[in-house]
């Protein structure tokens, strides 16, 4: 997931226009040949406006009248949203869109009876190393959390807790949506001790910052690691560490309260069909839950290893407010 804020708008022929579809979505998430197709076979003018973390985007629905009519959280954020009234009932389950579902997602926690998602894509969170710059193996997240010298002062991280205090609790044992001061202090002491060998807390420019050697590892995404490696040539490696990746899947649902929710249903079930949802797959880079039309599907496990971990992924989850007061106390006196 390409975390870096964009604000695009996409215009159909004021002679077809049949409405409006107003999309808050993961910056740079979503073809933009999809939604000139949409445009034009709809009718349906579209705006789309990007976010760079789960956090913003709850944050603008908390706040009230976001204006949008389509959003894209993630797995544990969309459970939240679900349980604060935030979304609209949309019987997800009654769309096109449903049936491209793979079984594996369907009923999942977050959205146990399928009343308010479409899945979009899903993939980990872990870190990617530039072999210019470390040589070294990546086999264990000792790698990032417990630098060697070849990495101290190389190490980039992302600018907020969420998917590193997984990958932290992964490293050392310590169950996700811990209660337990006492593990997350041991969270907290490793994640500390790293900070003087971070050159920078950020989301933005992963690319060049890694695929440059600016640093030589960087916390990421696989399918981010996957398309720097592959279209710029960059000499870089995501790593699969022996304790796992953290997983997470983005959907689509519409916020409480929007203006055109038929404008997104129509949307949704146009990115499911097997054709779109190809196209879709191809160009984010991102593991598809919907059926593809795997004659077109651009990646498999030989060309894009990063899509197809070998190692466990455990997705994160909906914390209590206990636990989820542990994590922000975490972070929060980390980067005082």
């Amino acid at each position: 997931m390409k975390r870096i804020l964009l604000a695009t708008t996409l215009l159909a022929s004021p002679a077809m226009a049949e409405g409006t579809l107003n999309i808050y979505a993961w910056s740079d998430s979503i073809a933009p040949e999809l939604i000139a197709k949409f445009e034009t076979e709809s009718g349906i003018k579209v705006t789309m406006d990007g976010f760079n973390a789960n956090e913003d985007l709850l944050t603008k629905l908390q706040a009230g009248a976001s204006g949008y009519d389509l959003v894209t959280p993630s797995q544990h954020f969309l459970k939240i949203m679900a349980d604060e009234g935030l979304l609209e009932d949309i019987d997800a389950h009654s769309l096109a869109a449903y049936q491209a579902v793979d079984e594996k997602w369907r009923g999942q926690w977050w959205d146990e009876t399928n009343e308010y998602s479409i899945p979009l894509a899903y993939g980990t969170a872990g870190f990617t190393v530039n072999r210019d710059q470390y040589k070294g193996p990546v086999d264990s997240w000792k790698v990032l959390f417990e630098p060697e010298a070849a990495l101290q002062g190389k190490i980039a991280m992302l600018s907020y807790p969420d998917e590193i205090v997984g990958a932290a609790q992964l490293y050392l044992g310590v169950p996700f949506c811990s209660e337990d001061s006492a593990e997350m202090k041991k969270v907290y002491d490793l994640l500390a001790a790293q900070k003087p060998f971070v050159a920078a807390y950020t989301s933005d420019n992963i690319e060049n910052r890694i695929g440059g050697g600016e640093v030589a590892a960087h916390f990421w995404w696989d399918g981010n690691s996957m398309k720097t490696r592959a279209n710029e040539k960059a000499p870089i490696e995501y790593a699969m560490p022996k304790e796992g990746l953290v997983g997470w899947l983005d959907s689509f649902v519409v916020p409480k309260g929007a203006a055109n929710v038929e404008n997104a249903k129509k949307f949704i079930d146009f990115m499911s069909t097997p054709e779109n949802a190809t196209v879709q797959y191809n160009y984010y880079g991102h593991s598809a839950p919907v059926a593809l039309d795997l004659a077109q599907a651009k990646y498999t496990p030989e060309n894009a290893p990063e899509l197809f971990p070998t190692v466990p992924v455990e997705f994160s989850r909906t914390c209590s407010p206990a636990a989820q007061d542990l994590v922000t106390k975490v972070w929060t006196q980390l980067l005082q």
